[in-house]
């Protein structure tokens, strides 16, 4: 279980990287702040989660072991990330909701996708030190990815719907809980996404780490991944958004979900 430590201990240097970040961007004005936020969080997330995609390739770790280590890790990630949301969904919902700039937004989702390209070449340095037995495999393979999908395209498609669908509903209803039980019941959605939906798509709802982490992958085309990993999770948002702040208040007469709601952002992580 040597390796299993080794993972642990690179998840924990890339939080402490990152951490590093968001501590010097408290210097900066909020307005510039917000964007090396952005850039630090999407770089823990895609770091993080190409480490524990790497141990349930190739190291087959027991279920409970691999739940735990998501459930750690989304918890992690949820208290470390701040302001950021390192999602585009989140930053496109923004806009729409006029909280958000066109222009902010544009610029907060290519310092995600920039993060998600700069955290491949750090994971594949730090895996070409052989720190552990499945450091050393990978490196043998010239760090190449397989085919992601345990499915056909349109099975992983709705899966990525599905994910996103919850997740985003859990997130527009967590201030109904108790404060100190929010970041739990995020954290228990996402283990529970990745444990229905893992072994068909990855459950990874998420376009920015997806571009990160799956489309590097062999066994489909950009665009196959794109419809897959991209329209999936940007369908499942909107239609949720539909659902409960459209459809089930016409169709009842109730109230919307309001815009100035404290949910959770959207973050996750395998």
């Amino acid at each position: 279980m040597t390796y299993l430590w080794v993972s642990v201990a690179v998840l924990g240097v890339s939080v402490l990287l990152s951490e590093l970040i968001r501590s010097a961007a408290r210097v900066f004005p909020r307005d510039y702040r917000i964007y090396l936020l952005e850039a630090a969080s999407t770089f823990q997330l895609c770091c993080c989660t190409h480490e524990l995609k790497l141990l349930g390739d190739s190291a087959h770790l027991e279920l409970s072991y691999g739940l735990a280590l998501t459930y750690t890790v989304t918890l992690v990630h949820l208290v470390t990330f701040q302001d950021a949301t390192c999602n585009p969904t989140a930053a496109l919902e923004s806009v729409c909701r006029g909280t958000r700039s066109l222009r902010a937004a544009g610029v907060l989702i290519m310092l995600q996708f920039a993060a998600a390209v700069a955290s491949q070449s750090y994971v594949a340095s730090v895996w070409s030190q052989g720190l552990s037995d499945i450091h050393l495999q990978h490196q043998s393979t010239d760090f190449r990815c397989f085919d992601p999908l345990g499915g056909t395209l349109l099975e992983a498609a709705v899966v990525e719907l599905a994910c996103a669908f919850v997740f985003q509903a859990a997130c527009m209803h967590v201030h109904k809980l108790d404060e100190r039980l929010q970041v739990h019941f995020i954290a228990a959605v996402v283990t529970a996404a990745v444990y229905a939906g893992g072994e068909i798509s990855g459950a990874v709802f998420n376009p920015v780490l997806a571009f990160s982490v799956q489309f590097p992958c062999s066994g489909h085309t950009y665009l196959e991944y794109c419809f897959v990993y991209w329209l999936g999770p940007v369908l499942g948002v909107v239609s949720c958004i539909l659902l409960f702040e459209k459809i089930i208040p016409f169709l009842f007469g109730g109230s919307t979900v309001g815009l100035d709601v404290p949910a959770i952002q959207k973050k996750k992580t395998q």
